[in-house]
């Protein structure tokens, strides 16, 4: 990782993953086969660390600020609904029939989610943090994301919930991981 990654605020840092996020959308939608494939398991595991992180980092800390129970609230419907639709496409695969119906709506989801975040809740962290407590939130972040869950996981969308099974999750979707990339490769 480079210094300026090291460096950025947790804003910052969720929106490089935002945009990460829109690229690989466009890479599923215009790839074939193991490209696809590829492309589409790197996707699902992007949106997963990411939505962990948020759930233990991003939203209780934006609770803690006036307002932010509404808006947290919003965004947690959202992931839950979004794991929901993540988790049947890696059950069906990306070569399945239905499938790009199902993806042009989870990415009409995870677009709407990551604009709310950017417009509703990330101006409550900027305006209630310094900038350092901004780079400590993302060192934060980047820790969570190292020992999430690399999977959906529909109703795990909760703080205490991601604490308590996130780990025994992680360790199954990390060795299925390995495993895959092992026949794979």
């Amino acid at each position: 990782m480079t210094d300026r990654r090291q460096d950025e605020n947790v804003i910052a840092l969720l929106e490089r993953q935002h945009a990460e996020i829109r690229t690989l959308f466009g890479v599923v939608e215009g790839a074939t086969g193991d490209e696809r494939r590829d492309a589409f398991h790197d996707l699902v595991r992007l949106l997963a660390v990411h939505e962990t992180a948020e759930e233990e980092i991003v939203h209780p800390e934006v609770r803690g600020i006036a307002g932010g129970d509404v808006v947290v609230e919003a965004r947690v419907g959202e992931e839950h609904r979004a794991k929901q639709l993540l988790s049947t496409l890696y059950d069906m695969g990306p070569d399945a029939e239905g499938f790009d119906i199902l993806f042009m709506e989870l990415k009409a989801d995870v677009l709407a989610h990551a604009n709310h975040e950017e417009q509703d809740e990330f101006p409550l962290l900027l305006a209630a943090h310094d900038e350092d407590r901004l780079r400590s939130m993302a060192g934060a972040v980047r820790a969570a994301e190292m020992i999430a869950p690399t999977r959906p996981h529909p109703g795990v969308e909760s703080p205490a919930a991601n604490l308590l099974l996130g780990p025994p999750l992680a360790i199954m979707d990390r060795a299925r991981d390995a495993i895959r990339s092992a026949f794979r490769g």
